[in-house]
Parts: C-alpha cells; structure tokens; sequence
C-alpha cells in the first residue's frame, strides 16, 4: 500500500459528523512504519482534531522521532492543504518534510513543507 493509499484509507474511518468533511493522513517515519490519522470532530468544534494532528501523536506515542513524508487526502477538487495548526505540528515534529496532497479523483500535488509554511516559528526562537 502507497503513503496515498493509506491516507485514503484513514479518510474512511473519519468522524465528522458536523462538517461531513472528511480527512485522512499517512506518516511516514524514517524506518518505514506508516502512522495513520482521520479528523475527529467534536459538537463545540474547538475540541475537533484534524487528521494531521492524529497521524503526528500516534506516531509520537509508538516512539517515532523522525519522519520522511506524509500524505494527506480529503474529497475536494482542489487540492486541501493542511490548516495552520497541523503545519505548526507538522514542522516543529517533523520539519520540513515531504507533503502530498491528494483527492478522490486522482489529482495529487507533492511539495516541502517550508513551500507551505514560511517563516515558522520553532525552538530556535526559544
């Protein structure tokens, strides 16, 4: 299974309930484990946690320190990047790492995560 499969897969096992948008995630660690993440949405909205964000803490708590890629995909024509909050994640766990996007109909983009987050703010302004 490709990083863009199983980030498909994730997306199926989504609870939004509220949004009806669903979100899957697949990180891959500098050994080769796949962590996997879907949103989970939440009635008050600010308890909701995004796809990303799910992927980064599973891989966190089975030990992975590293990581290679990720691949996100949701069911929009255009492309969905991550939100703010994931990229802050993303970086400061992963830095700069390889991101795809992908829909449901094939379309996929692969970018660096500094081309999607300029300027972060990390432990070196500490």
């Amino acid at each position: 299974m490709t990083l863009t499969d199983a980030a498909l897969a994730a997306r199926n096992n989504a609870h939004a309930p509220y949004s009806h948008f669903q979100v899957g995630a697949a990180l891959e660690a500098d050994d080769g484990r796949i962590f996997t993440g879907c949103n989970v949405e939440n009635a008050t909205y600010g308890l909701t946690v995004c796809a990303e964000r799910v992927a980064v803490w599973k891989a966190i708590s089975e030990g992975a320190r590293k990581f290679q890629r990720i691949a996100i995909a949701a069911d929009t024509d255009i492309l969905t990047p991550p939100c703010g909050a994931c990229r802050q994640i993303l970086w400061e766990f992963c830095g700069d790492i390889e991101v795809t996007l992908t829909n449901l109909h094939g379309k996929t983009e692969t970018l660096h995560l500094k081309d999607l987050f300029p300027r972060p703010f990390d432990a070196s302004f500490l």
